[in-house]
């Protein structure tokens, strides 16, 4: 009897066993059936070039007005593109998000503060396609990794009078009439291993080549770089931050993370720091990297930002 009843529990559990070994193929099956991608979106167009988005959403979009996640690559400000990092968009996506996937002028088009120019610009480009992709802008939320880090920070931080928006103007259906920002408040930002103090980066010990690059040497780099960090920006009032860093980072220091922390704590905005112990510039074993977005995941239920799952 009891090696029938073992026999019977096997059987009972083959089937819950292979559902769990199927989720990741049914939940990456599912994506691709219920997602479509408009690619190739000129927001902007800067420096000789048309600035490019693609929009990731759920093909029932028109259904209903669906969260957004504003997402900037990393690279330093110098290297990177928004292609090369697509399948980052994958976890938003299953949460039910849809994803505005960003690229930005690099260092080798245009010095600083473009790229941050630029950002605010697709922030605007959010706003005035509201209704076209059935965006939320009650929930919108920004993030990045390293510079697309430092960039989600600035985008949702920088003031919507600041002069770094004035080149979004070219972007106006018609050129009569005041200029008007239609950028919307952003709601929460997850801020992955962002620089934080851009001017720490020009010298010092924690000078680094790819923030020398941005700047090169342009006269007044080292009030330009206060302008273009968030720290300058930090005020009651600011969106909810969720950091993720690595108190091993050689790229980006943790005390960056541990800064933002301190001077958002003191100005009474929430915020949480995730810290991966050991970790370094992004590259986490699978399950921090999974540990951390279902941190994030709580984080953003917590403000009420989590799209209502079917």
């Amino acid at each position: 009897m009891r090696a029938l009843a073992t026999l019977l529990a096997c059987a009972l559990a083959f089937p819950a066993a292979a559902m769990a070994a199927d989720d990741g193929l049914r939940t990456a099956v599912l994506l691709d059936h219920m997602h479509g991608i408009d690619a190739n979106v000129t927001y902007l167009k800067a420096s000789g070039q048309e600035l490019k988005l693609d929009v990731l959403l759920p093909d029932d979009y028109a259904s209903k007005a669906r969260p957004v996640v504003l997402r900037f690559h990393g690279g330093g400000w110098v290297a990177g593109s928004r292609e090369s990092s697509a399948l980052s968009a994958l976890p938003w996506l299953q949460m039910g998000y849809t994803v505005v996937n960003v690229s930005y002028r690099l260092g080798n088009t245009a010095l600083a503060p473009a790229a941050v120019e630029d950002t605010l610009c697709a922030l605007q480009w959010v706003g005035r396609n509201a209704k076209k992709y059935n965006f939320d802008l009650s929930k919108v939320v920004t993030t990045g990794n390293s510079a697309g880090g430092h960039l989600a920070l600035t985008t949702s931080m920088i003031p919507a009078d600041s002069p770094f928006t004035n080149q979004c103007a070219a972007n106006e259906p018609t050129w009569s009439g005041p200029y008007r920002n239609p950028a919307p408040k952003v709601a929460a930002v997850v801020n992955w291993f962002g620089i934080t103090d851009v001017a720490d980066m020009l010298q010092g010990p924690n000078q680094r080549s790819y923030a020398v690059a941005w700047f090169g040497s342009m006269p007044g780099r080292e009030g330009l770089a206060r302008a273009l960090s968030p720290l300058t920006y930090v005020r009651a009032g600011g969106p909810p931050v969720f950091t993720v860093h690595g108190d091993a980072d050689p790229l980006v220091p943790y005390a960056h993370g541990v800064r933002l922390k301190a001077a958002l704590d003191k100005a009474g905005v929430k915020n949480v720091l995730y810290t991966i112990k050991g970790g370094k510039h992004g590259g986490f074993a699978p399950e921090q990297q999974l540990a951390a977005f279902e941190a994030v995941r709580e984080f953003l239920r917590g403000e009420g930002l989590l799209p209502a799952q079917p």
